[in-house]
């Protein structure tokens, strides 16, 4: 039996391990600008539903609780602007990740199937078609796209790792081709509220989908919104039918959030005071961070809405890893995203405001 890590990339992040220790070494301690996890408190309402919610013996449902998805249709009306949701219009998911990895497995994707994603993009869109036997496909502009044996399309918008964001015409243009073509598309719109110099739209809007969710589904989470990382709180909106058949295979499977999580999920979605003052968190983060990498000689580009600043000094990212690394700075090498990335690396705001500060000291020495 041959081993099914063997059709998976190297994982990424253990080349990254010598620069770590690099900047560990540094005498003030590491920034550790590179891997993109929330490191501030979870909210105190989130934290005391999870606690209320602790006494819960019986097995939670894949479907989740009522109350869930009532949570989950009334924020994806209010935050996306999406109309007639029922709660067959949305699934719960053990964090994003999980769903990415195995999406293509549970919609029975393998061998002469194709699944499609961003050129510069999250690897587990890779993963997940690997994972299954698919063939892997990138993409510059998705309707230039070979349609044929074209399963499964990602779209990545605010986009991990550049910070673009996809426009309601390109977003719908898209969505049109793949209708056209019967493609499915998934749209990660995990960083939707974090637009910065922009307005990200959600494919479930109908300005783009007209209103009709055939063949089209939206992924969201609360991990970096909600600090929820460590929570696993997410969801998918968006076809029925798709949905359905995802609801009876993870059943099967016994893909359940836990009990207390989903009650943390209803309280954080009806509560937007503590994302604003998260906004404003990673928006002076970002202020600061992107000033002394332009003025240490770097240029941005795109970055206009996630938690990234996507950046180059027009050198081989992993010079720039190492030099950076020097100064007690982790950052990501670009080509962990693809080899379009090779010449750019990206810059978490996922650090406390000391060590934003820190890194920003040491930028400008």
């Amino acid at each position: 039996m041959g081993a099914v890590s063997d059709r998976l990339p190297a994982f990424p992040w253990d080349r990254l391990e010598p620069y770590k220790a690099t900047a560990a070494g540094h005498a003030d301690g590491i920034v550790d600008l590179s891997v993109g996890t929330p490191v501030d408190p979870v909210p105190a309402v989130v934290r005391r539903a999870l606690s209320d919610a602790a006494d819960s013996p019986g097995y939670p449902t894949v479907w989740g609780t009522a109350a869930l998805r009532d949570a989950l249709t009334g924020w994806c009306a209010e935050r996306l602007g999406a109309r007639d949701l029922t709660h067959a219009n949305v699934l719960p998911v053990v964090g994003s990740k999980e769903l990415v990895a195995w999406l293509p497995t549970q919609l029975g994707l393998g061998a002469g199937d194709k699944v499609a994603y961003p050129r510069l993009a999250y690897p587990t869109y890779e993963v997940g078609a690997r994972l299954a036997g698919a063939e892997p496909v990138v993409y510059d502009d998705p309707w230039e796209l070979d349609p044929a044996g074209l399963k499964l399309l990602w779209l990545n918008s605010p986009s991990n790792p550049t910070g673009r964001v996809l426009s309601a015409e390109e977003l719908r243009r898209t969505l049109a081709w793949a209708r056209e073509h019967g493609v499915l598309i998934f749209s990660d719109e995990c960083y939707i509220e974090l637009g910065w110099e922009a307005d990200p739209v959600s494919v479930l809007h109908p300005d783009v989908c007209g209103g009709s969710y055939e063949g089209v589904v939206a992924v969201h989470s609360l991990s970096k919104r909600s600090n929820l990382a460590g929570y696993r709180a997410a969801f998918a909106a968006g076809d029925p039918a798709v949905l359905g058949e995802l609801l009876q295979i993870r059943k099967h499977g016994g893909m359940m959030v836990s009990a207390p999580v989903q009650a943390a999920t209803v309280v954080a979605l009806g509560d937007r005071a503590h994302v604003d003052e998260q906004r404003a968190r990673y928006a002076r983060r970002r202020t600061v961070l992107r000033a002394a990498f332009e003025a240490a000689g770097f240029r941005i580009e795109h970055s206009e809405a996630s938690l990234y600043l996507w950046a180059t000094r027009d050198e081989p990212c992993w010079d720039t890893v190492g030099d950076l690394s020097k100064r007690g700075i982790l950052v990501a090498p670009g080509d962990f995203y693809g080899t379009a990335g090779e010449r750019f690396v990206r810059v978490a705001l996922t650090a406390t405001d000391e060590r934003v500060d820190a890194a920003v000291r040491r930028l400008t020495e």
